[in-house]
């Protein structure tokens, strides 16, 4: 997917749709931004708010309007029997490239949709190929031994002491090899947005 500058897109929407943005000589840059945008512009409009925080949860995840809306729809129609911002925020934390990211096998999202892509990734045991695929609980994640090889856990150890794993995945240190132990909730990690506010701007 096409970002465009990211530091620039990094600075409108928050450090968080970049993990490299999230330094504190960007955080200051950042800041002396915003000061100026408030002192420039008037009071935000409530669509505004909406797409803003559209935007940075797509962002975060790296995803394209398209998947992203689709996402979206499959959360709304879900509506009857779970909320939709939980349904939501479980289909982005769920994907296999965000999993990977999550347990440290990537330094970023970025990085971690191209190790998938690259089939470096195993799901249960399998080679898998696509970004996107959707874990349910209980599936496994590992790195194929052939890739292991070629250095592509190089920084593992630092990430992952440095990275909180989330209370839905285990990580098996023997193995190296991670599970989904249960469903993502919101409650459970950082949100990358205002899902309600997401939601609000795709029902408008």
């Amino acid at each position: 997917m096409k970002t465009g500058p990211r530091y620039k897109i990094a600075k409108r929407l928050g450090a968080s749709v970049f993990e490299k943005a999230q330094t504190q000589k960007f955080a200051l840059s950042a800041d002396r931004s915003a000061k100026n945008k408030r002192r420039s512009r008037g009071r935000q409009s409530e669509y505004g708010k909406q797409m803003l925080e559209k935007q940075k949860v797509r962002m975060t995840y790296g995803l394209p309007e398209r998947q992203f809306r689709n996402y979206v729809r499959k959360s709304l129609a879900a509506a009857h029997t779970v909320q939709p911002t939980e349904r939501l925020h479980e289909l982005l934390e769920l994907r296999l490239d965000n999993v990977v990211w999550r347990l440290g096998l990537a330094p970023t999202r970025r990085a971690a949709r191209q190790m998938v892509a690259h089939g470096h990734v195993m799901v249960g045991g399998k080679k898998t190929r696509v970004p996107s695929h959707m874990l349910s609980v209980g599936d496994t994640v590992s790195i194929r031994e052939g890739s292991k090889k070629h250095g592509v856990l190089v920084g593992f150890a630092e990430r992952f002491a440095e990275r909180p794993l989330p209370s839905w995945l285990l990580w098996n240190p023997s193995s190296m090899e991670g599970k989904v132990k249960e469903r993502p909730t919101a409650a459970s990690a950082d949100p990358a947005g205002d899902l309600v506010a997401v939601l609000s701007f795709y029902t408008r």
